[in-house]
């Protein structure tokens, strides 16, 4: 896909961050956009941002409060995205959260909460919105959004790297079940680095039936924070990398270079019968280095 003008775009997490920064993306190259996510005030407030970019164009855009770990929500989202513009060319499935800790220390509330999100979310949306992308008989394409954490595993990350790398293998099957369909339906995989967007405070969101955590949640809290901030890239930047990878028809969009010796120190991890290296020590001071 390489013309946007005039499509139609589906964002989950689209309140803050990634989400927020790939619908204003998309509303720029002059698409109608459907907002999904459980924060209706930071929904909103992506809205009132995407108006003036989307009148030029006569686009228009669509909230609808989601909570993708819900299946039933998810159909929802599908149906009125669907009714509402009569067509969805691309589907983000960005909505994540994470906790930290070590592995030994989360709690079931943390995986319940975690894989319900990082991962279901994202089976949701392939489930609901696929078929009928497919049916469509035209271009399309879907990015779910994983992380560097998908392709490496990190100290004090076990819910939120599991997650991750079954976003990576869920990709890539979808990628290779869409070709043996014989569908041009495209599929990549977003995994990014440090970023500083709202995944520090996502657990604002967390219900209060899973707000069992581990209690060395917040010094690991703090360590993420600080990378966070240090991150080079915006979520913008990110989203117009991951635009670019969409006319490209890349699968992997790795937006943070530099990520890739710690990629292949581990595949080498793997295929040298090596014990796993950390690839993100942490210094004294909590600073990952």
């Amino acid at each position: 896909m390489k013309d946007f003008h005039g499509r139609i775009a589906v964002v989950t997490g689209a309140a803050s961050g990634i989400g927020r920064e790939l619908a204003l993306s998309c509303a720029r190259a002059g698409m109608s956009v459907v907002l999904a996510d459980v924060d209706e005030e930071g929904t909103a407030a992506t809205g009132e941002l995407l108006a003036p970019l989307l009148a030029p164009s006569g686009a228009a855009a669509l909230s609808v409060r989601c909570d993708v770990s819900k299946d039933e929500q998810v159909r929802e989202l599908s149906e009125r995205a669907f009714e509402r513009f009569g067509a969805v060319h691309l589907l983000f499935n960005n909505a994540g959260v994470g906790v930290l800790g070590p592995a030994w220390t989360t709690t079931a509330e943390d995986w319940q909460w975690v894989l319900g999100i990082n991962v279901m979310g994202v089976v949701h949306g392939i489930r609901h919105f696929v078929p009928r992308m497919i049916a469509q008989n035209g271009e399309g394409h879907v990015v779910n959004t994983a992380s560097v954490a998908g392709l490496v595993s990190v100290p004090g990350s076990s819910v939120y790297c599991v997650s991750k790398h079954a976003v990576v293998t869920l990709s890539e099957c979808l990628h290779h079940d869409l070709r043996v369909a014989g569908s041009t339906l495209g599929v990549s995989v977003l995994c990014p680095a440090y970023v500083n967007t709202g995944i520090a405070d996502s657990d604002r969101n967390r219900p209060q039936e899973l707000r069992a955590t581990n209690p060395h949640a917040s010094e690991y809290d703090i360590i993420l924070r600080r990378a966070l901030l240090a991150g080079k890239l915006t979520a913008a930047d990110v989203a117009a990398v991951t635009l670019e990878a969409i006319a490209q028809e890349r699968f992997y969009v790795l937006p943070h270079g530099k990520i890739k010796a710690a990629i292949e120190t581990r595949m080498r991890d793997i295929l040298d019968d090596r014990n796993p290296t950390n690839t993100v020590p942490v210094g004294a001071k909590g600073e990952p280095r």
